[in-house]
């Protein structure tokens, strides 16, 4: 792989010819497995009629309750398990639990009013778009969107019918919008409220870092949101979803309903490997910290912008302990302004062969089963250290050219 050229004139030259073939057998063979899925009846309609159980079959039950005008009965498991069922047209096992707070009650209803399969494409494709957008104007070129398309995580949240492409298209526009356009960037991450825990580590940086325009937007948008839903479907909804946020860390992070192989993060990993979960809040609380202290010192230092957004992308992965393959499609925001960074000052010797590796591991995930996307971060992680530690040290012997 090689730094490719910028003509402004052009739009963006095209990638190099390396880089140019890995993506397209990337986006060729995600769009050939979701075809040949589709044919098989392993997604969205089964062959003898119903559909797939996926994970969006959870946004669409609480919908239907809202709709139904009951919308703390989506925090209710068996009430809104007996509404998966409906949505799904037949029994199944287990259960995809509505984890999300009342502010994103609003999105599903309005999905819920369509039929089933094509409220989860539209979901899937609508935000596909804003994430595809989003990591063109990261990179700064079409190629942008060829990069962004062939992003390896994207087969597991399409297959999920998960939320990963509106979570990287959220953090990414605030990250990209931070320096010029503030308060939009406050807005973004005040929707981002609807997954709280990928925000853990704004709140931190922006004060360290004196971005107070977008903190306190992002403060306005987020209770601005939470009143209007506090309106529209009443106090006893904000009481059932914090008296379900008990029930999911016992069921997911306690007692790993979900298998704790797919957990991507420390936390995971550390139950995987069969630690106790004491050991495995405090690995996960030490990682937090350092990730917290170290992004909150690059942000008060006069480095990159790129740099910092990259470091705080990749932190706010770091810091939850709550984060599936799906998720990991936020990674694809620090490693587009990696890619933004090496291609204005060269790329760092085997810079380019991590973020290839990094990308290798999230698209292994489905044959191992492992917090291999915690590894991905990991790698990602010390790609944006190295820079840190020597954002000027770029040589002509230590790059990568065309």
């Amino acid at each position: 792989m090689a730094v490719y050229e910028i003509s402004p004139a052009r739009g963006g030259a095209p990638l190099a010819r390396p880089v140019e073939l890995i993506c397209f057998a990337l986006i060729v063979g995600q769009l050939v497995y979701l075809i040949a899925s589709y044919v098989q009846g392993s997604w969205l309609v089964l062959p003898e009629g119903g559909h797939v159980p996926t994970d969006f079959v959870n946004v669409w039950a609480a919908g239907q309750l809202v709709l139904q005008g009951n919308p703390a009965a989506a925090y209710d498991w068996p009430t809104h398990k007996a509404m998966e069922v409906v949505a799904l047209g037949h029994p199944f096992k287990g259960y995809f639990g509505w984890h999300y707070p009342p502010t994103f009650l609003p999105v599903a209803a309005l999905l819920a009013m369509m039929s089933y399969v094509p409220a989860q494409i539209i979901f899937l494709v609508s935000t596909f778009c804003a994430y595809v957008f989003c990591l063109r104007g990261i990179v700064g070129d079409r190629s942008g969107y060829f990069l962004a398309a062939a992003f390896p995580a994207i087969l597991a949240n399409c297959m999920a019918g998960q939320n990963g492409f509106l979570s990287a298209a959220l953090l990414g526009g605030v990250l990209l919008m931070l320096v010029e356009r503030p308060i939009l960037a406050g807005v973004l991450l005040g929707f981002l409220t609807y997954k709280p825990h990928l925000g853990l580590l704004f709140p931190i940086v922006l004060a360290a870092s004196g971005h107070w325009r977008t903190f306190i937007t992002a403060g306005i948008v987020a209770a601005l949101m939470a009143f209007a839903s506090w309106g529209a479907f009443g106090s006893e909804t904000w009481t059932a979803f914090y008296a379900n946020i008990g029930h999911t860390s016992q069921a997911f992070l306690s007692d790993g309903w979900a298998d704790f192989g797919k957990l991507q993060t420390a936390f995971g990993l550390v139950r995987t490997l069969g630690g106790s979960e004491p050991l495995a809040w405090s690995v996960q609380g030490a990682i937090a910290l350092i990730a917290a202290g170290a992004i909150a010192a690059l942000w008060r230092r006069r480095v990159n912008d790129d740099l910092k957004a990259a470091a705080l992308g990749a932190g706010a992965l770091l810091a939850t302990p709550y984060l599936y393959t799906y998720d990991l499609m936020v990674l694809a925001v620090p490693l587009a302004f990696l890619w933004r960074l090496g291609r204005a000052r060269g790329f760092l010797k085997h810079e380019l062969a991590g973020i290839g590796f990094a990308c290798l591991l999230v698209l292994i995930f489905p044959f191992v089963t492992a917090p291999v996307g915690f590894a991905a971060v990991l790698v990602v992680a010390a790609l944006i250290a190295r820079r840190a530690l020597a954002p000027h040290s770029v040589s002509a012997s230590g790059q990568q050219t065309a």
